[in-house]
């Protein structure tokens, strides 16, 4: 017979268990926090601890390494804007026909180059289809012998271009922007060039010499006057684009004229030197 005072696993029951209380494990007390002045640490504000955490920066190697590649990179581009602000800041102000026409001379410029390429590419053509090479060969080379000669100033030349005339009567052009026209008129296409009488050849220079100046050692005074061969459409425009010999000049307080002729002579020669130490290589 089971006994009612009997758990169910069996064990006896205890008549006084039912009169205590269950067991409640003793809670642990924990220390109080202790305040800032207690634990001698003095207190920091808000901002305090955002300047600790962001001060002194912690930097890695690969971060700084990037940054001064990204500095590298910025510092480069900003050179380069500043050095294409420099170069449009010429054109800039330029009127709009000022613009078109420096964009014909250079269209004028590439067809003179064009051109002489293919006239380079008929010789060759010539001398390939000739029945006679030797004698089409012969005339070939008194042709380039006449160009050379007009180059080196020896033969005479005349032939379309301008005159150019400086007059500087207060004697504040210098041999630098004689030079600058001589530079400009041979880029736009000159062929031969005479000043006052002096031919302009490759190896000319120029010098100020008291109130004139020098061309080669040979003084020559104001009005300076330049008779060019080429042709005239382009070497009129090369002297009047904006900022060029013209301007320049005129800022100067010089006279500027430009005049366009169908027959130019230009006759003063130059000697013909042999060179002291320069061979011809071929054979």
């Amino acid at each position: 017979m089971s006994n009612e005072n009997e758990n169910e696993d069996g064990t006896p029951e205890n008549p006084l268990r039912k009169e205590l209380p269950e067991e409640v494990p003793a809670a642990v007390e924990e220390p109080e926090p202790q305040s800032a002045e207690e634990s001698g640490v003095p207190s920091l504000s808000g901002r305090q601890r955002l300047v600790d955490g962001l001060w002194p920066p912690r930097v890695s190697r690969a971060q700084l390494i990037v940054a001064v590649l990204l500095f590298g990179l910025g510092f480069g581009l900003a050179v380069q804007v500043a050095s294409n602000s420099d170069g449009d800041s010429a054109l800039r102000g330029a009127r709009q026909e000022d613009l078109v026409r420096i964009l014909d001379e250079l269209d004028s410029r590439t067809q003179r180059l064009e051109d002489e390429k293919q006239g380079l590419e008929d010789q060759r053509t010539e001398l390939e289809n000739s029945s006679d090479q030797a004698e089409e060969a012969r005339k070939q080379t008194v042709e380039k012998e006449k160009q050379l000669g007009i180059l080196a100033g020896t033969v005479a030349a005349q032939g379309p271009g301008i005159t150019l005339t400086i007059d500087d009567a207060k004697g504040t052009v210098k041999a630098d922007m004689l030079l600058d026209a001589v530079q400009e008129l041979r880029a736009a296409g000159a062929e031969a060039i005479q000043v006052n009488g002096v031919r302009v050849v490759a190896g000319t220079y120029l010098a100020d010499s008291g109130s004139g100046v020098k061309v080669d050692g040979n003084k020559i005074t104001q009005p300076y006057r330049f008779k060019v061969i080429g042709k005239p459409q382009d070497l009129e425009p090369a002297l009047n684009i904006p900022g060029g010999v013209v301007q320049t000049l005129e800022k100067e307080q010089a006279t500027v004229t430009v005049d366009r002729s169908t027959k130019i002579v230009v006759d003063a020669l130059r000697p013909a030197e042999r060179p002291d130490y320069a061979r011809s290589s071929s054979r």
